[in-house]
């Protein structure tokens, strides 16, 4: 069937015109994070509802449908690219017709003002600003969960949105099986890590000083800058806006300039993701990442198997030097071990690789928790300062340093944090398998030699878009399923043998 077939010719310029409404919605999000002035709230909240809701009733359209069905008795290869985009789009339809535009459009009014609550809430760690707000989110949530449908867990709906086919008690059995494994590997990692101190490079690091090293550090490894660019926000993130049009924040403190680095290398290895899908193929499943978890695997493989490595000091330190005159009394190992310390912490996006699915394994609990009513929205705060404590060790004393220190609950996205330590599994089962395929990578990495990765990962992972789903992807690139054995070989090389 040519892919010239009406029916699917109209899909195609449906789904390229939501494309460009969602990227107008993304751009206003983007400036909402960044540079918005503050009384412009009420009506950038009222924009976001109504381009949510105008681009929910274009997909939801019944010629639409009629669409999906004409193309699904069209005759389309089952390899064929109209076959993936046809699978994909009827996998979208069928849950987006669930849901009512109203709520499509409440949902987005809400967490407009709900992302600034918790800016304000954050700044001042109290709770209670962002309370009632999170309260409306999660009875949202669950309202649409309960549009979506489940056999088990109103969970599970929510997560399909970001991990396709992933399930609440999946979930439950991985990191139960990974909590123990972690914990046998932190001991040893804790000993290791405690002859470096930790404020070891405690000290003055100008903020342009930082911006310039930090693009010079995500030049290299492949983001382009005439797509893209970075700028200043409260939580670190990457938006993309359209084709050539990727953009990176992060947060700065003059006083530990890794944090800021770190930042932008997780960012980037999402902007990579993006910059690398086939722009022909904009606006349909083809022309769009895989999943959370495979998106993460991007964001965490270049944070930390590559910008952690000792090899990546061993190249970087005079670079960084040239930025940090400071830094000059330090060598490579030294940073390389300051990356690498383990020691439990408050926040999770500068916590350590390992102590890091600590952090995610009590989101998910509290989460599902939330979404079953087994917890109600004011004992937030209490359930995580003591599951915390369980976890982590560590008493929290402040609403900033505990539950208001993610942005990911102010923007609805409930289900969302699996995926990193998902992502954390899936990035260390493709390096091992992009070092199996290319015996050199190691030492042209050393090198600061990113091509060769950059390279197998635009062909196993970036260009195929949606071509597979998430699981038979990680499969088609590394052979096999997603398995704990990769990333647990390598935080026991890294943070223990060293």
């Amino acid at each position: 069937m040519p892919a010239a077939f009406a029916p699917y010719s109209k899909l195609r310029k449906r789904a390229r015109e939501i494309a460009w409404v969602s990227g107008a919605g993304e751009m206003l999000t983007w400036d909402l994070e960044t540079y918005m002035p503050p009384k412009a709230l009420g009506f950038r909240a009222e924009q976001l509802a109504h381009l949510g809701g105008y681009t929910h009733r274009l997909f939801t359209a019944r010629k639409v449908g009629d669409w999906l069905s004409a193309c699904e008795q069209g005759g389309f290869a089952p390899d064929s690219d109209e076959a993936a985009n046809l699978r994909e789009w009827r996998r979208l339809y069928d849950r987006a017709t669930r849901l009512p535009a109203r709520l499509v459009e409440e949902f987005e009014r809400t967490r407009a003002h709900a992302r600034e609550a918790w800016k304000e809430a954050r700044q001042q760690s109290d709770f209670q600003l962002f309370k009632p707000h999170l309260e409306k989110l999660v009875a949202l949530s669950r309202r649409k969960a309960d549009c979506w449908g489940f056999a088990e867990s109103p969970y599970d709906a929510l997560a399909e949105g970001y991990e396709p086919g992933i399930r609440a008690s999946q979930l439950r059995t991985l990191f139960a099986e990974l909590r123990p494994a972690i914990a046998a590997v932190l001991g040893p990692a804790l000993e290791r890590s405690a002859a470096t101190p930790p404020d070891l490079l405690h000290g003055n690091y100008p903020l342009a000083a930082q911006q310039a090293f930090n693009q010079r550090v995500a030049e290299a490894i492949g983001f382009d800058f005439t797509a893209g660019r970075i700028d200043t926000t409260t939580h670190p993130f990457c938006a993309t806006l359209g084709p050539g049009d990727c953009r990176l924040t992060t947060r700065y403190n003059e006083h530990d300039f890794t944090r800021s680095l770190y930042g932008i290398l997780h960012e980037a290895g999402h902007g990579l993701y993006e910059q690398g899908l086939p722009a022909e193929h904009y606006g349909t499943p083809l022309g769009t990442a895989a999943s959370l978890g495979v998106h993460e695997s991007q964001s965490r493989l270049w944070e930390n198997h590559v910008g952690r490595s000792p090899a990546f000091w061993q190249h970087w330190h005079p670079v960084a030097c040239e930025h940090f005159p400071e830094l000059k009394r330090f060598t490579p190992a030294q940073l390389a071990a300051v990356a690498n310390r383990v020691s439990p912490s408050f926040i999770r996006t500068e916590a350590d690789q390992l102590t890091y699915h600590l952090h995610i394994f009590l989101r998910f609990d509290l989460e599902l928790r939330l979404m079953e009513g087994q917890l109600p929205v004011a004992d937030v705060p209490a359930y995580w300062n003591e599951e915390f404590e369980k976890l982590l060790g560590l008493k929290v004393t402040r609403d900033a340093d505990g539950c208001l220190q993610d942005i990911h609950w102010s923007i609805g996205d409930f289900g969302y944090f699996p995926t990193y330590t998902l992502g954390s599994l899936n990035a260390a089962q493709l390096v091992h398998r992009a070092a199996a395929d290319y015996p050199a990578l190691e030492s042209e990495l050393a090198r600061a030699q990113y091509g060769t990765l950059l390279s197998w990962l635009r062909e196993k992972v970036h260009r195929l878009g949606q071509r597979y789903r998430p699981q038979e992807l990680i499969q088609h690139a590394t052979g096999e399923p997603t398995r704990a054995a990769y990333y647990l070989d390598y935080v026991r090389r890294l943070l223990v043998a060293g």
